[in-house]
């Protein structure tokens, strides 16, 4: 059906213009950028709780930065899953920039592209105000944020997807966080960043496990494929699981206050997407199990956070 504007009569007198603002806000997958910032606010409290003071203005150059790569790999995957046939018209999710809203592929290249030029402006900023060894990392992200879905060998087709998104989104931008505000990290900054990468990773695996028959007849090998729809559901199941234990582990050492067992409340979101995946059925289906995999690094970091600023 083709839609269109209607004159005072109903008449159809031409072709609804495309929603800019709401095009832009689903191709930056917005249910995912809380990979971006959450762990920026994990480091930078890590470091205040250590110092006793906060650099606001590096804390706010750190977020955007952050998400700004998170939001040019997001749009570099809308591009090269189309380029390759991955997404069509008839694709689940939230992709669909290019075939469902007919957005110019090289439109949506050149957004990737320019958000990668200002997130290098503001990590610019970022090594003159710490440490121009940054700007070594800060290329590194870069890059493997494009290779993700671009170059002949993309990331997110091979069994290591989770290993890359967590390691760079979670541990990665919690240590650079912590870093920039005190100039240093320590193993016990290294132990806290550990539940974000698990659970970053865990987005990825819930977005693999959806899209398992469509990867495999794409010729991809993701962690979800060499396991089996129900092992990579167990495997999901573990990980969510692990990101709190590994806190009560912290917590039972004396390194973290009891406060930061709030990350428990997490634990409905995430049983709630086990109870989709387990179902399975077609990727429209497990579109749900997704989402509260995403909300449960949601909930999982924002009461992170409280338990870091209460007092013990």
């Amino acid at each position: 059906m083709i839609s269109g504007t209607h004159d005072r009569q109903g008449v159809i007198i031409g072709p609804s213009p495309p929603n800019s603002a709401k095009i832009a806000w689903k191709l930056l997958r917005p249910h995912t950028l809380t990979a971006s910032f959450i762990p920026v606010l994990i480091g930078s409290t890590l470091a205040w709780k250590t110092t006793g003071h906060l650099h606001a203005d590096l804390l706010i150059a750190m977020l955007v930065a952050s998400t700004l790569i998170q939001a040019a790999t997001n749009t570099f995957n809308e591009y090269f899953d189309y380029v390759r046939g991955l997404d069509t018209a008839e694709s689940v999710g939230i992709a669909g920039a290019i075939t469902q809203d007919g957005i110019p592929p090289r439109v949506i290249l050149r957004s990737a592209v320019l958000m990668l030029i200002f997130a290098t402006l503001v990590g610019v900023y970022i090594c003159a105000c710490s440490s121009w060894w940054l700007a070594l990392i800060g290329v590194v992200s870069m890059l493997v944020g494009y290779l993700y879905t671009g170059g002949p060998y993309p990331i997110a087709a091979t069994p290591f997807g989770e290993i890359f998104a967590g390691g760079f989104m979670g541990s990665g931008i919690v240590l650079l966080s912590c870093f920039i505000q005190k100039g240093s990290i320590n193993a016990f900054d290294v132990l806290v960043s550990i539940p974000s990468a698990i659970l970053i990773g865990a987005i990825l695996t819930a977005n693999n496990i959806r899209d398992l028959e469509g990867d495999r007849n794409n010729g991809r090998h993701t962690l979800a494929i060499l396991l089996g729809h129900k092992r990579a559901v167990v495997f999901l199941a573990c990980s969510l699981a692990a990101a709190s234990l590994w806190v009560g582990a912290l917590v039972t050492a004396r390194m973290l206050s009891p406060w930061t067992l709030l990350v428990l409340g997490s634990l409905w979101p995430s049983a709630a997407a086990i109870r989709v995946f387990r179902v399975g059925g077609k990727p429209a289906q497990m579109m749900l199990g997704m989402k509260r995999v995403a909300q449960t690094n949601t909930v999982f970091g924002f009461l992170m956070l409280a338990g870091l600023l209460i007092k013990p």
